[in-house]
């Protein structure tokens, strides 16, 4: 089944370069276009895509925004934030809202159907440069307490630090001899536990933690 993807952005050239570049990609299908944040969550809850690239600045309501709304109502979507500028404040703004990860305009249409394929399944993959970033300027969570649960089990340390190197649900299940849907209810509890909006947010802390180091955010020490 097709990856379905919501591609949000103020400039419709810009959607319809997305369109062209992501239609190249039979695992990809573009199911729905948003010309702001206000119009991408409504059609994230009509049309319940699997991805949503989702440009920050926009008219009516920006992405930073959008995403927030976006990971609280239908968390099921991921979404990955795309811009211009590789800026400190734009990074963090989309990491703390929920994006499970971060594209300049720039990228090439193979790294884009890679990014929106590791999205979907849950990868957190981030550049070297945006791993240091976000360790610098990210605080999260804001109090060290665990919340809701106590705090994290052996098992659920164990699925914290897989994810944290970039592997998909698929891929920890296979390692630990489990099944996909107790990876997924696993890092939702995580998630729950941590007080976190996305695995990338979880990535980091389990750094923090010394679960892994910087470089190993997302797949970095694999290369």
């Amino acid at each position: 089944m097709a990856i379905r993807v919501l591609i949000a952005d103020d400039h419709k050239v810009v959607r319809q370069g997305l369109r062209m570049f992501l239609q190249l990609d039979s695992e990809i299908e573009v199911v729905v276009e948003a010309e702001n944040g206000a119009e991408a969550v409504e059609r994230a809850g009509l049309f319940a895509p699997d991805v949503v690239l989702m440009d920050l600045l926009m008219p009516v309501m920006d992405g930073i925004e959008a995403i927030g709304i976006i990971r609280t109502r239908y968390p099921e979507t991921e979404v990955v934030a795309m811009t211009s500028v590789l800026e400190n404040a734009a990074v963090v703004g989309a990491v703390r809202a929920g994006a499970i990860g971060y594209l300049l305009k720039t990228t090439d249409a193979d790294a884009l159907c890679s990014a929106i394929r590791a999205a979907a399944a849950g990868q957190v993959q981030l550049a070297p440069e945006a791993a240091a970033l976000l360790m610098r300027e990210v605080r999260v969570p804001e109090s060290p307490a665990v919340k809701g649960g106590g705090a994290l089990t052996e098992r659920e340390t164990e699925i914290l630090r897989e994810l944290a190197r970039g592997r998909a649900n698929k891929e920890i299940a296979a390692e630990l001899g489990i099944g996909e849907k107790t990876v997924k209810t696993h890092v939702s509890n995580i998630l729950g536990k941590l007080g976190l909006q996305s695995r990338t947010q979880a990535a980091l802390h389990a750094a923090r933690m010394g679960l892994v180091g910087s470089a190993e955010i997302g797949g970095g020490a694999r290369g």
